[in-house]
């Protein structure tokens, strides 16, 4: 009954973004808004056709129906009800099925958004192409991706259950969907910039109308990126967040083109200028989204990540190629119309300086993309396989993150079309002093490093610079208004939330990049083994093996030890690193057990549990301030949120009164 449910939904979804898309097309063309109307209806269809399909599978995991073959691969009545749950985007059904029910509720919001507007080309066009995409996903679910199909030979006992590795942690309740979140949004901006090119509207009143979505897209996929390397850091044993793994890197590229591209949106906003670079941006970002769907689920790469193989592969590169392809072509098509009015003044001005981070930004997304899929090409077509390693990538990028530091610092405190020798020397002397003090002192002091003398250094650089910053306009208009400095420095967030959201996630990046710095510099490691009650001191810890305990449930079977940390005179308290083991699978899945601090985290791994002796063998990492990291990823998101916000109007001060100097970064 279920099964026979599901497919109906998400027959009535595709049949509802077919009939959108021709109203739309026809309501255009006769300008009949009535037509328009229905074309807009249909949205809701595929709403509650995706909510349906949705709530269904869910109530199928939920009740163990194993008669339908994604709930007998993927759930067993021993699973936890929370990864019951989660078994929704464990595998690749359900994961497109997920996927289809963002994209529906994103089409509905942007749709409700402009019904004010709903009539105009630039915005019909933007709700074909987002129906259009709908309609591939749609179709499938309900072909090489139905997760709807019945289990051969009829309904098991109990079922398989998820991959262990996917009920091993809370956070598989959040990381997916956070990704999902990030990658479907990019939809809607690709969708406007598309109808900006098919109705020559090609100025800069599209980007106003996707800003916030991009940068809601933005955020969601910055926290889906930090919540992966805080899953991977806390559940895979390996004592690491990022292993430049393929499908880690598909969820980077976008990230660093729309990362590029909300920068490089406000020198068009301000100077008129990059539209075919933006468009460009946006194609590539939406692109790289399909592309990163395509490593994830096609099983075309060897990834911890992967978890499923199947043939939809093909599909996907039919549909990238066919988006790439159209965006190209219409961007040469408009190409007469996109000539930007606006040029760059001077090389020491904030839009020459955007530009740089932008080069950079792509730069870096080429760096990843090329060490991704070269090893597929090359066995595509040599037959043979090749594996592009960290150090690659680290080569690569290292440099290029350290100018992209260095250009946060300096972008956002520079003024637009030219800056003076003087504003140079105010803005940037004072931070430039700070970060060269810490830049030598790490150097000198604590690492022969120079990479990571120069990521504490320019983090040093960039958050002097944005405080001095902060400080001069709060200051400004704590004169200007009268008021006191806490009165000021509301006002200041108030009347540009863009700005300060801006400098907060500029602030989180730059803790995550001297947390990286730090963390692979400074680490220790090494591996021991104890008898029970004995004790090893590694890099001024004491670590005492004070014994172990087996814990059984339908679930799983669990074999801990416990450990107590000590330093110096203080006990750190007792830690409890696992091997567990899962009826369905023969794979041992160990989870560390770690003490984290604001500056050190102590990170404990049972390499191997007790053996006829006692004795075990215990993986001891003490990695220097990974919480940054995550801290980081938080900072992001407020600064995301923030720059979320309206701008309060400010109030018109008296002509005699200096006005504070504020400008959007």
């Amino acid at each position: 009954m279920e099964s026979a449910i599901g497919v109906l939904a998400i027959a009535i979804g595709a049949g509802a973004s077919i009939v959108g898309i021709a109203s739309l097309l026809l309501g255009l063309r006769r300008s009949d808004d009535r037509l328009l109307a229905t074309g807009r209806r249909c949205v809701l269809a595929v709403l509650l056709a995706s909510i349906l399909a949705v709530g269904v599978m869910e109530w199928a995991l939920i009740t163990h129906d194993f008669s339908i073959r994604y709930v007998a691969e993927n759930n067993a009545r021993s699973t936890p009800l929370l990864f019951t749950v989660t078994g929704l985007w464990a595998a690749l059904e359900g994961s497109i099925l997920l996927w289809v029910l963002i994209l529906a509720v994103y089409i509905a919001l942007t749709v409700r958004h402009f019904r004010d507007r709903a009539s105009e080309p630039l915005v019909v066009w933007a709700t074909i192409v987002m129906l259009g995409v709908s309609l591939f996903f749609f179709l499938l679910v309900l072909g090489p991706a139905n997760p709807f199909e019945l289990t051969p030979g009829g309904a098991p006992v109990d079922g398989r259950g998820p991959n262990p590795l996917l009920q091993n942690h809370p956070l598989m309740a959040f990381h997916p969907p956070m990704l999902y979140l990030g990658y479907v949004g990019f939809t809607v901006p690709f969708a406007f910039a598309m109808a900006s090119l098919i109705t020559g509207s090609v100025g800069e009143g599209w980007l106003a109308d996707t800003r916030r979505t991009t940068l809601v897209a933005w955020g969601f996929l910055s926290l889906g990126i930090v919540l992966g390397a805080w899953w991977s850091y806390e559940v895979l044993g390996w004592g690491g967040y990022w292993a430049w793994d393929p499908v880690e890197n598909a969820s980077l590229l976008p990230w660093l083109t729309a990362t590029a591209f909300i920068h490089s949106v406000m020198v068009q906003e301000r100077r008129a200028m990059l539209r075919v670079w933006n468009l460009s941006l946006v194609i590539a970002t939406f692109c790289l989204t399909i592309l990163g769907t395509f490593l994830t689920r096609s099983g075309v790469v060897n990834s911890v990540h992967a978890f499923s193989q199947s043939s939809i592969g093909g599909w996907l590169l039919a549909f990238l190629a066919l988006s790439a392809g159209s965006g190209l072509a219409l961007i040469a098509w408009r190409g007469d119309r996109l000539r930007a009015p606006g040029r760059i003044d001077s090389a020491l001005s904030r839009e020459a300086f955007f530009l740089g981070n932008n080069l950079l930004f792509v730069a870096f997304a080429f760096v990843v993309l090329l060490g991704t899929v070269f090893p597929l090409i090359a066995e595509a077509v040599q037959g043979t396989q090749l594996s592009v390693g960290e150090p690659y990538f680290d080569r690569m990028t290292v440099p290029l993150g350290l100018a992209l530091l260095f250009l946060m610092a300096v972008a956002p405190v520079l003024p637009w079309r030219a800056a003076s020798g003087e504003v140079l020397r105010r803005r940037l002397l004072v931070p430039a002093w700070i970060g060269g003090a810490l830049f030598v002192a790490t150097l000198v002091f604590l690492a022969r490093s120079l990479p990571t003398a120069l990521a504490f250094g320019l983090g040093a650089f960039t958050i002097s610079a944005i405080v001095q910053e902060t400080w001069r306009t709060v200051r400004a208009r704590s004169r200007a208004d009268a008021v006191g400095r806490g009165r000021a420095a509301w006002r200041t967030l108030a009347s540009n939330p863009r700005r300060y959201g801006g400098l907060t996630v500029h602030i989180g990046v730059v803790c995550i990049a001297v947390a990286i710095a730090a963390s692979n510099t400074f680490a220790t490691k090494a591996e021991i083994r104890l008898r029970r009650d004995a004790s090893v001191t590694v890099d001024g810890y004491r670590f005492t093996y004070e014994g172990s305990r087996t814990t059984r449930s339908a679930q799983k079977t669990t074999v801990s030890a416990d450990v107590r940390i000590e330093r110096g005179d203080r006990d750190l308290g007792t830690y409890a690193p696992s091997v567990s083991t899962f009826p369905n699978s023969n794979q041992a899945i160990g989870t560390p057990s770690v003490r984290t601090g604001l500056t050190t985290d102590v990170y404990l791994t049972l390499v191997s549990s007790p053996n006829a002796r006692g004795r075990i063998t215990l993986g001891v990492s003490v990695f220097p301030l990974v919480v940054w990291i995550w801290i980081g990823g938080a900072l992001i998101g407020l600064g995301t949120a923030v720059a979320l916000v309206p701008a309060r109007t400010r109030r018109v001060l008296p002509e005699s009164t200096p006005a504070p100097v504020e400008e959007p970064v």
